[in-house]
């Protein structure tokens, strides 16, 4: 049987909390009241140029690609829908279409390699029409107010960890190899 002290009790209940707050706030204090929660991305897609200039959102994806350009970075980003820490979730096929997001500002592409997964506060500046492998495609333009890059997540992160016993690693390989039976 296990037993806690109170200072134990304690130090794991800090920790947790600051675990909780680790992630950070994605979206900037000063940015808050600009939010239109009520604009999904859908919508966005449909008429892109009718949001143009006054609507700051949230989006997030995954880059597909990113390249400096001589007044910024563009980035051509999967959308993914968030989850209720606004983190991008992991299944692609969720995805509901592309944009593409601009950063004024200097932003090395080589921090940004294609597959990770991004959290951005943008406001919309209309769109841009563009091959999409053989096919004509409109994307959603935004240009970035606040960028949150999110760490690699492991698929098998997710993954319960089962409790092996000692005696199963320590056997040696050739346990139950060769032995002559008689």
């Amino acid at each position: 049987m296990f037993r806690f002290s109170p200072m134990g009790l304690g130090g794991l209940a800090l920790m947790a909390l600051l675990a909780g707050c680790a992630s950070g706030n994605v979206v900037p204090p000063a940015l808050q009241a600009q939010l239109d929660k009520t604009l999904t991305f859908p919508q966005l897609r449909e008429a892109p140029d009718s949001y143009r200039g006054h609507i700051m959102m949230v989006l997030g994806g995954e880059v597909l690609s990113a390249k400096r350009l001589k007044d910024g970075t563009r980035i051509e980003v999967l959308e993914i829908p968030l989850d209720g820490s606004l983190q991008p979730g992991m299944d692609r096929t969720a995805s509901r279409g592309r944009f593409i997001a601009v950063q004024k500002e200097f932003l090395d592409p080589a921090t940004i390699p294609p597959g990770t997964r991004l959290t951005l506060v943008c406001e919309v500046t209309g769109s841009v029409a563009d091959k999409l492998d053989e096919t004509d495609y409109t994307y959603p333009m935004v240009e970035i107010k606040s960028l949150k890059v999110w760490p690699h997540r492991d698929t098998l992160s997710g993954l319960p960890n089962y409790y092996y016993p000692p005696s199963y690693y320590w056997r040696p390989y050739y346990y139950n190899f060769g032995r002559i039976r008689r």
